[in-house]
């Protein structure tokens, strides 16, 4: 029976071992990368199926960029580029050959590259560079396109889903003939992955904007989701920007306008990773295992038998099987694992650890009865219920579920927004409490980096609903007119 390392004792390494002891992903053979297994990319699959609809729902198309971006390309942005140099991985050479003593292989100093290429940390100058020849007429406007990919970021310390050198996501880049129309998508998109994040994976967040130093590099502006994890650090669950003509410019995107004119055009981009299935993880799950919303479960449903002899096992089979149709008409992903080689026990403790939102069970006594034991992941309740009318009973349980999983993910959140007037209370809080510490700050670089020096916490976010008020920075006193959101962060 698998058991892990409770949350109070280190919540850590609770994290690290429920990732691998629920099967979801492991450390691979690359430094910094991982291997995510069927049932973690199980996860992964529903997130992007359900994505990906939500973005073809707002007139979204997908297509797909080269790996490989030319190192001039990166540099033709001057904030992109330094905001992403000490991070990329970067091909220098095409080919290998024996070394002269035999012991391994060298670079062959005759297949040096003419031009350096990056491997994608992020795709705006490949993409760029492409648009550049799709459009020539405000006709060809708005591009509303998204990618699926993979993309690299050398990180010196990685976490499985949270932070790997290699991860997967979605990332979405688009055109449009002004300033307003591209605000309001990058706007939209922010709202998309909010509904998403909060109707489908039960994470409540918070919108806003983010800082001017902790915006994405070549951004104007970055809109930006915040969760608040179990242990009180924050977790950036989804960022969309506006990227004014910055790109257009540095990629000399233009087109004719109906008066004739050459105008450059507006640019934003979006993207959330496989980093939510950490927020997913770390949001719900407890020192039984993995908690998960019915929305984003690969199993929604499993049916477990309980029997001495295949007699027995035949009339449990067929009542499940039934009721596995009947939910799988209904939408819903049911297991019916019948296999005699692990014993009920063993299956619970299974189930419970991958979070299966309901556990059926079934034994001859529950057949007498015209009954069977639903148990739910989320409180570990467990009732009897009549046969009759099961599926549209657990269709009600699977909802309640979900409802019950982000209301209890809110209260904890509100639970952890501290609003602070002073220094001292600020260092406080963060040391004893944690989580968001609503404070006043004077709008400078030097206070926010200063701040984040002296106590690692960050501005995660100004909200959109911070109410003006008249206040005095907590680090400078200078005059401040808003709250602003700070915590330590993954």
């Amino acid at each position: 029976m698998a058991t892990i390392t409770s949350r109070k004792e280190d919540y850590s390494k609770w994290y690290n071992e429920l990732v691998i002891k629920a099967d979801m992903a492991e450390n691979s053979g690359v430094r910094g990368c991982m291997v995510i297994k069927p049932y973690g990319f199980a996860i992964w699959e529903k997130m992007q199926r359900q994505l990906d609809q939500m973005f073809k729902d707002t007139g979204h198309e997908n297509a797909y960029f080269p790996l490989f971006i030319p190192k001039s390309y990166l540099s033709k942005e001057a904030d992109h580029v330094e905001g992403f140099a000490k991070e990329c991985a970067v091909v220098t050479h095409y080919r290998l050959k024996n070394s002269e003593n035999g012991n391994g292989v060298i670079v062959d100093p005759e297949a040096k590259l003419e031009e350096e290429l990056i491997v994608r940390p992020t795709s705006e100058t490949i993409i760029w560079n492409t648009y550049k020849n799709w459009v020539k007429s405000y006709r060809d406007l708005p591009i509303l396109i998204n990618q699926w990919a993979n993309v690299v970021r050398w990180e010196m310390r990685t976490r499985l889903f949270l932070r790997t050198s290699e991860f997967l996501w979605q990332e979405g880049h688009t055109a449009h003939a002004n300033e307003k129309e591209a605000i309001e998508e990058a706007e939209r998109m922010l709202e998309v992955y909010a509904d998403f994040v909060e109707n489908f994976m039960g994470v409540p967040v918070i919108k806003g904007v983010k800082s001017p130093s902790e915006r994405f590099a070549g951004a104007i502006e970055t809109y930006c989701i915040e969760a608040m994890m179990q242990d009180g650090k924050a977790l950036q669950a989804g960022t969309s920007h506006f990227l004014g003509q910055n790109f257009a410019k540095a990629f000399d995107v233009k087109y004719q306008s109906k008066e004739g004119k050459q105008e450059f055009v507006w640019a934003t981009s979006w993207g959330v990773s496989t980093r939510l299935i950490g927020a997913l993880i770390m949001s719900h799950s407890d020192d039984n295992g993995l908690v998960l919303p019915p929305n984003i479960a690969p199993i929604q449903v499993v049916i477990i038998p309980i029997h001495r002899t295949d007699e027995q096992l035949d009339a449990i089979s067929k009542i499940a099987k039934d009721l596995k149709i009947e939910l799988n008409k209904l939408g819903i992903s049911v297991k019916f694992d019948n296999r005699t080689e692990y014993k009920p026990g063993w299956k619970f403790n299974e189930y419970e650890l991958k979070g299966v939102p309901v556990r059926v069970t079934i034994g001859p006594k529950d057949l007498e009865n015209n009954q069977v034991e639903i148990a739910r992941r989320d409180t570990l309740e467990k009732s009897l219920v009549n046969i009759e009318g099961l599926s549209v009973y657990i269709t009600e349980l699977l909802q309640e579920i979900q409802n019950s999983i982000f209301k209890k993910a809110k209260e904890r959140m509100n639970s952890l927004i501290t609003p602070v007037d002073t220094y001292e209370d600020f260092k406080k809080v963060l040391d004893e409490k944690g989580g968001f510490v609503s404070a006043h700050w004077d709008g400078s670089i030097e206070v926010e980096e200063k701040i984040k020096a002296e106590t690692k916490a960050t501005i995660r976010c100004i909200p959109f609903d911070a109410v003006e008020e008249n206040g005095v920075c907590i680090y400078s006193g200078n005059p401040s007119k808003k709250r602003v959101l700070f915590a330590r962060a993954y």
